[in-house]
């Protein structure tokens, strides 16, 4: 007999059922899902896209720094070989494909804050240790990088399910596209800030490179390392802020089931933009628990296995030419004359590193950062789908052009300028297209308990890509003479490009609708 609603005659609290729990939990997301814009979805921003910005500062550096650890370790050919170039570049994507595997399983499983910072740690230590490497007399300074550059990409994979995770669990319906495209558009900042830096570092060393008559250069030694080294400044900035960063609510209420503890904290941050509040008594949520089974059974239904397909398909057709044009952007810029030295020399080695790192910086500004910002503009408005579709159509039709005409563009002086402009598009639209979308749509449309693993599997298929684009790009791209064969592989990456069309499809819309609704819990 109670003497009030929710109490018992003894004033002990009566058990509250399900329905109520579920009712509480509605409005706690609610309160989520309709927040204003404040000043903690600013902090969740700039921790999450600082930790972007690292990642693409040091993967995109190294598309530079071969081109001065070959004149220093192969000083007779003036560039790396093609297995040690490709070792270089293609160690930080498999090391990324498993840090995206493991660090999206274990967000799930032990908790989205206990791992945020951890991947960073990763990121700091293998950067900084790249900068100290050396050869040895059992093991040449490559074996060494790739290494470390294998150990930094688990790092830079882990923060790819994380990042994309905590700012949409954080965000609100109605800026959570935009919210996730700002963190990742810190990759943009990331890569123009390598090619700066290289200039800077270039610049600074223009003196010692001239008139550096060592058969190694040991100029340019310098130059590589402090470029490589840089990358830890702002993840050593980030890291405070990512170690005490809090748990989102969803994960508190549907993995942990504390409806209390969840409510109490977005109370807290909403109110104050801090950390969680003190620990408070545990109310359990009847949520469904990710198990392997429920694993199976879940996307052993179609219309969730098919998206798991869509976004993981359009990841890995996507990374294919994002990187293959990425991290090879010189051997690009080098094989239509815009980036090739005319003296020859100490001289023609400050040149050349000069005109790859100015060339670098060009096509950052020129494509690949507005790209970032027209997806940002844009997406809460035409949607994630539309902009997807638009950029593998468009995509398409430029690689067609650039590939079959590579051979005509190459032979003028015009038609060398209209190849840089059609680079350019290119990036602008893989960006204001389907490299932001492919990295918002999983963090938005799998139930909690998963949603981190399917982000990262979606991600793991993107560095396949990748690796498949590096490996493909040095065994094809001197077929028939040097860099002969580039325009083929243009080709070869508007076939992938017309294929995204069609995995696209596969994908819902989720402008506009809340976490909850997309994954029907």
């Amino acid at each position: 007999m109670a003497s009030e609603k929710g109490s018992s005659v003894s004033g002990e609290p009566l058990p509250q059922t399900s329905y109520v729990l579920d009712e509480r939990r509605r409005a706690a997301l609610a309160e989520v899902d309709n927040a204003k814009f404040s000043w903690f979805h600013v902090k969740v921003c700039f921790v999450a896209g600082v930790g972007f910005f690292t990642d693409a500062y040091d993967i995109f550096a190294i598309n530079i720094a071969s081109t001065m650890l070959g004149y220093v370790y192969d000083p007779k050919h003036k560039s790396l070989s093609t297995n040690a170039g490709l070792g270089v570049k293609v160690a930080t994507p498999v090391g990324t494909l498993v840090g995206q595997l493991l660090f999206g399983w274990l967000a799930d499983v032990i908790g989205r804050k206990k791992m945020y910072g951890f991947e960073l740690m990763i990121i700091i230590f293998a950067t900084f240790a790249q900068a100290l490497s050396a050869n040895g007399p059992a093991v040449t300074i490559i074996g060494v990088l790739v290494v470390w550059r294998f150990l930094m990409g688990v790092g830079i994979g882990g923060d790819y399910p994380l990042s994309a995770v905590i700012s949409s669990e954080f965000a609100s319906t109605r800026t959570r596209g935009r919210l996730m495209t700002a963190v990742f558009a810190f990759q943009g900042w990331g890569q123009l800030a390598a090619s700066l830096i290289s200039v800077i570092v270039v610049a600074a060393y223009k003196d010692s490179i001239i008139g550096d008559v060592s058969p190694n250069f040991n100029a340019v030694d310098h130059c590589w390392r402090i470029l490589i080294g840089m990358g830890c400044v702002p993840g050593v900035i980030a890291l405070y802020f990512r170690l005490t960063i809090p748990e989102t609510p969803r994960f508190t209420m549907d993995i942990e089931r504390n409806i209390q503890q969840a409510t109490k904290d977005i109370d807290t941050i909403l109110a104050t933009g801090a950390n969680q509040s003190k620990s408070v008594s545990h109310q359990h949520l009847d949520a469904p628990v990710a198990s392997w089974a429920d694993f199976r059974a879940y996307f052993g239904q179609w219309k969730h296995l098919k998206v798991l397909i869509g976004t993981a398909y359009s990841w890995f057709a996507l990374d294919i030419a994002f990187y293959g044009l990425g991290l090879n952007s010189s051997i690009i810029l080098q094989a239509i004359g815009f980036g090739s030295a005319v003296s020859t020399g100490s001289r023609g080695v400050y040149d050349n590193l000069m005109n790859v790192s100015v060339g670098n910086v060009i096509l950052s500004i020129a494509g690949l950062i507005p790209g970032y910002w027209a997806s940002f503009l844009l997406i809460d408005k035409w949607g994630r789908k539309p902009i997807q579709l638009m950029g593998f159509i468009l995509l398409t039709v430029l690689f067609i052009v650039m590939g079959f005409g590579y051979d005509a563009l190459k032979g003028s002086a015009s038609g060398k300028k209209a190849f840089v402009f059609l680079y350019c598009l290119a990036n602008f639209f893989q960006n204001f297209g389907p490299n932001v979308t492919t990295f918002v749509i999983p963090g938005e449309v799998y139930p909690t308990r998963y949603r981190s693993t399917a982000h990262g599997i979606s991600a793991a298929s993107g560095k396949l890509g990748a690796i498949v684009a590096q490996v493909g790009f040095a065994q094809l791209a001197n077929i028939g003479g040097s860099n002969a064969f580039v325009g083929h592989i243009l080709e070869i990456f508007a076939l992938f490009m017309l294929t995204g069309i069609f995995s696209t499809l596969l994908l819902p819309e989720s402008k506009g609708k809340s976490l909850e609704e997309l994954s029907e819990e």
